[in-house]
Formats: C-alpha cells, sequence, structure tokens
C-alpha cells in the first residue's frame, strides 16, 4: 500500500536546466517520483523513481520540502534535491518522454504544483519548507476537468488500476 510520495528534483551540473518527464497516461510534464512502498525510506524511493522513469542514477543532495494534504485528492509528499551521477536518459513503462529544460523555457503542460515545487527548490533554504497542498482542491480538480476532460478520464483510469 502507498501513501506518501516522493519527488525527485534534478538539475543538471549547472543547475540551469532541470529534468522532467512526460507522463504516459496523461500528456503533461511533471518532475520524476511516485509512490512510496510500505517500509520503505522516502530517499530510497526517489533514488528509485527518478531511475525508473528517466535512466539516471541519482543521488540525495537535501530535502527541499515536505507537503501536507488538505483532502484525499493528494498525498503526504517530499521533494528533494537530487545530483545525477550516471546513466543515460530513456523513457520508462511509465514515462513518454524524458528531457532537461531551461529553466527560463519550460514547457506548456507543466502540472501546476510541480512548478510551485521547483521554484521552492530554487529558493535554496536551509530549511525544509513545511506547508498544506491548498491548491490541490475539488475546486481545482474540476476546472482542470472542463479544461482538459480526457486527461482527467485517462488519469483516473490509471489509478483504477493500482
Amino acid at each position: 500500500m502507498r501513501t506518501n510520495a516522493a519527488i525527485g528534483i534534478v538539475f543538471n551540473q549547472s543547475r540551469t536546466k532541470v529534468l522532467l518527464v512526460k507522463r504516459q497516461d496523461v500528456p503533461v510534464w511533471v518532475l520524476p517520483g511516485g509512490g512510496v512502498d510500505q517500509g520503505e525510506l522516502s530517499t530510497t524511493t526517489v533514488v528509485r523513481e527518478v531511475l525508473e522513469e528517466t535512466g539516471l542514477n541519482v543521488k540525495v543532495i537535501r530535502k527541499v520540502a515536505e507537503y501536507t494534504p488538505i483532502n484525499n485528492l493528494a498525498r503526504f509528499t517530499e521533494i528533494y534535491e537530487c545530483q545525477p551521477l550516471q546513466g543515460v536518459l530513456k523513457k520508462g513503462a511509465e514515462t513518454k518522454e524524458v528531457a532537461f529544460f531551461s529553466l527560463h523555457q519550460l514547457p506548456k503542460h507543466l502540472f501546476f504544483i510541480h512548478k510551485e515545487w521547483l521554484e521552492d527548490a530554487l529558493k535554496n533554504r536551509s530549511e525544509i519548507i513545511q506547508r498544506s497542498l491548498n491548491q490541490v482542491t475539488y475546486w481545482n480538480l474540476i476546472k482542470f476537468f472542463l479544461k482538459h476532460p480526457s486527461w482527467v478520464i485517462r488519469f483516473f483510469a490509471t489509478l483504477a488500476k493500482q
């Protein structure tokens, strides 16, 4: 059973680009990551998920943030800044595309909350950011559904399979 999520923010060496994946189920760009398996450390999860989704082995540099859900639409999420160690970019079973993007030219369909998480990482704070996921609401889901109905249907179909 997966109850938490761990997300990796992987910058290039000069911190001018960030690694993103385009999901297979919904055509949006996101930061790599996924659910923490029972008994697994979130740091282990983020390293595993980045490898599975991008082909890169990474090491965790620092914990950026912890976000707490305010409803059942989200789950407790930990964000980690990671450094690439080795590997070659390649898509995984859950990813349609993998690429580094300039911080000044992010893709149009970057999931909004992931953009906020990236902005938090770029603040480079020494303390861990802790806040609620106030943006993940039923009203925002309805607005997103109206804007992209087929994406939302595909997303929930994927959730039903898990």
